[in-house]
């Protein structure tokens, strides 16, 4: 068996250097494009709409709402990039989205069951659709891109059919706040000079979240210089981690000064840390890169390569049935047409974020990050008065630049080589 270097991951987690310790230390001074372009651009698209709507892009409720109205998005954003990295695509979870927030209406609103129930049998009901998606690609080998084709259009008519041309409401109040609710300001608010007050336990939420950064950031670097691997030089390493604890504070204390962290925005935060612990330090994270960067050395490796298919898709289903209770309970009631067309913005978010369309490249803050922007396009035209055709003109050139920026480093890389 050939032997596979070390991932970026393994290196954070294994203590012991396989470089010797007097081995020459490698600093870097320049940015890396294919890992660092994604969030640049982030950045000078959030300045761009911050001028062209005079500052209102960056208001406090207007950040607020970008979140909230994004949340659903961004869900499927995290199941879609591990479906990509493993080489393949998931083109029902719009449907499976509806379907969903069909199922769940029925059971709290025309059955009567206590919402915690009918939000576990929901998500159990959307762990089912992706396991027999899963079934037919992973031991069946029909192509994805067919069984999802096909799941589209099947769970689409299953919504019709339990729904008809009504929406079924309202949801109970729990699940209205899951989606459109904030915390409460437990601590109380503290004053901020200028920018007035805000609740000091968002406040220390954002500096926890600074402080977790800066340690997984400090570790990996750390790691990278045990195995005397090329790291950025301290400076560069400083601002960056500078950055990064300035834009998370500045959108803590914007979102405090309105009406605290959205109950959403606390979910959307567990699920990335969770599913950034899963791609990075797991073994079935691990299995994932390795099925979508080479699926015959991996094959030849011993992983369970239809397993490991089979489980992104039950993944897939369960966190499309989390986005169909947050999409319904944000419009408060399960409407036919939801869903519709979201799963094209979470394939977009993916690959915008920096998934690599042979598969066994990405990130789950890369496809959040894809998913913002994507967010951020929508809401910055809407506030210019921007036509839809124009937002689509926009949002289509952004995911064809993204594309071709991957494909263009690969390359560059190769002739590197």
């Amino acid at each position: 068996m050939t032997s596979v270097a070390p991932t970026n991951a393994d290196l954070a987690m294994d203590p012991a250097p396989t470089g010797g310790s007097d081995g020459p230390r490698r600093f870097s001074l320049n940015l890396n494009l294919r890992q660092s372009g994604i969030y640049i651009a982030f950045a000078l698209i959030v300045v761009l709409f911050t001028v062209l709507t005079g500052g209102d892009l960056l208001a406090p409720q207007n950040i607020s709402n970008i979140i909230v109205q994004n949340s659903y998005i961004l869900i499927l954003a995290i199941g879609m990039i591990l479906v990509i990295i493993a080489g393949h695509i998931d083109l029902s979870v719009g449907s499976i989205v509806a379907a969903s927030g069909a199922f769940a209406a029925v059971l709290m609103v025309n059955l009567d069951l206590p919402w915690p129930l009918a939000l576990l049998l929901t998500l159990l009901a959307g762990g089912l659709i992706g396991a027999w998606q899963g079934y037919w690609v992973a031991y069946f080998g029909i192509p994805a891109f067919i069984v999802t084709l096909a799941g589209m259009l099947l769970f689409r008519a299953t919504t019709y059919s339990v729904l008809g041309n009504r929406g079924i409401g309202p949801f109970p109040d729990e699940v209205r706040t899951l989606a459109n609710g904030f915390t409460e300001g437990y601590l109380g608010n503290i004053g901020l000079g200028m920018l007035g007050g805000a609740d000091l336990l968002s406040l220390l939420v954002g500096l926890v979240g600074v402080g977790a950064i800066f340690m997984t950031q400090w570790r990996a670097r750390a790691a990278r210089l045990r195995y005397d691997q090329q790291v950025d030089a301290m400076p560069l390493f400083v601002l960056k981690i500078a950055f990064a604890a300035l834009v998370v504070m500045f959108v803590i204390v914007q979102l405090a000064r309105f009406k605290n962290l959205p109950w959403v925005l606390v979910l959307l935060a567990a699920l990335v840390i969770g599913y950034s612990v899963l791609t990075n330090r797991a073994v079935f994270g691990r299995q994932i890169y390795a099925v979508g960067g080479n699926l015959q050395a991996a094959t030849l490796s011993g992983v369970k390569v239809k397993s490991v298919v089979f489980w992104i898709f039950v993944n897939m289903g369960v966190l499309s049935a989390l986005a169909g209770i947050i999409f319904a309970g944000r419009l408060n009631q399960a409407n036919p047409t939801a869903g519709d067309q979201f799963e094209l913005d979470a394939i977009a978010a993916a690959f915008i974020g920096g998934a690599a369309v042979q598969g066994g490249v990405g990130k789950v803050i890369g496809a959040i990050t894809g998913g913002l922007i994507m967010g951020v396009i929508n809401n910055g035209m809407s506030l210019i008065g921007a036509e839809s055709e124009q937002v689509m003109y926009v949002k289509g050139a952004v995911l064809l630049i993204a594309v071709a920026f991957d494909v263009w480093t690969k390359r560059r890389a190769g002739a590197a080589r």
